[in-house]
């Protein structure tokens, strides 16, 4: 088997020792090719070419974002003949990687890895496809997507939810760009304007520290995207799902002003002037209109 790991020193929990020993433990098993990023989309060429190469497995050592990058490179052409992902994480959330049973701890992680490919075991998961780019477990247009924006210049090692909670209250007191309304267009259904959307394709939709944040409770990678929309954004109604959140137990959202959808195979958010808009919790730029899609068993894991 051949295999590229790619590494983002700059990811939160990445360390040299670490690559290292990832490195050495995967040597053992496969035909290794280690490369560490050293720029934005640095990590998707790198997949972008083991596609093309007909390479078998592609490991992402990184937070989300590198991942994403990952993803985005294997599935350039599409599904189909794309190289296997595996995960190790290196970040401060690593959603998708707990989403699908893989231990935080990059040595355990490491070992799970190994396991995978020693047995061969793997999974087909479903992803969401946001215009021309893939994401793995969420997406959005507004609110989220100007914390996501504000804190870019700032991640790295000392990134925590902290420094994400703070952009959270700056962002919605002062919004960069102002409150800007958006329109939610699902099949056969009339228009809705909300004041923000998330678009999930799978649950919890991220972490606050080691605490789970439910918002579409019974999204999965084996079904649709979930969609969950506020029409206001008065502070009872921020408190009153921030609580629902954060339940320990995944629940479904109740409110007055909840628009809310777990399964859904498409649907369009657009505004009248460009938003913030963003993937896996990276800034993409802004937009003024997106076609979410979801597609199923997208991309082969390892785990």
């Amino acid at each position: 088997m051949r295999a590229i790991l790619v590494v983002n020193p700059q990811a939160t929990s990445t360390t040299a020792g670490g690559r290292d020993v990832l490195a050495h433990a995967l040597a053992s098993q496969v035909k290794l090719e280690v490369v560490e990023t050293d720029y934005a989309g640095h990590a998707l060429a790198v997949a972008r070419g083991a596609a093309r190469e007909g390479i078998d497995l592609v490991v992402a050592h990184g937070g989300d974002g590198t991942v994403n990058e990952v993803v985005n490179g294997l599935l350039a052409n599409g599904p189909g003949d794309a190289p296997a992902l595996g995960v190790v994480p290196g970040g401060s959330a690593n959603v998708f990687a707990r989403a699908l049973g893989i231990a935080r701890d990059p040595v355990e992680a490491t070992h799970q890895l190994l396991r995978a490919i020693e047995g061969g075991h793997s999974r087909m998961v479903g992803l969401g496809r946001a215009d021309d780019r893939w994401f793995t477990f969420n997406a959005g247009m507004g609110w989220d997507a100007d914390v996501v924006t504000a804190v870019a210049d700032r991640r790295g090692k000392q990134t925590n939810a902290l420094l994400y909670l703070r952009a959270a209250v700056t962002c919605y007191f002062r919004p960069p760009l102002g409150r800007q309304p958006l329109t939610v267009h699902l099949p056969g259904e009339e228009p809705v304007q909300v004041r923000m959307a998330f678009v999930s394709n799978t649950d919890p939709w991220s972490y606050l520290g080691e605490r789970p944040v439910h918002l579409n409770a019974t999204t999965s990678f084996d079904g649709g995207l979930g969609l969950f929309a506020l029409r206001g954004l008065g502070l009872p109604t921020v408190f009153r799902h921030a609580r629902q959140a954060l339940r320990e137990e995944a629940r479904k959202h109740r409110g007055r002003r909840l628009t809310a959808h777990d399964d859904l195979a498409e649907l369009s958010v657009e505004a009248e002037q460009p938003v913030n808009f963003q993937v896996d919790g990276d800034p993409v730029g802004q937009r003024t209109r997106v076609k979410f899609v979801s597609v199923p068993k997208a991309l082969t894991v390892l785990v």
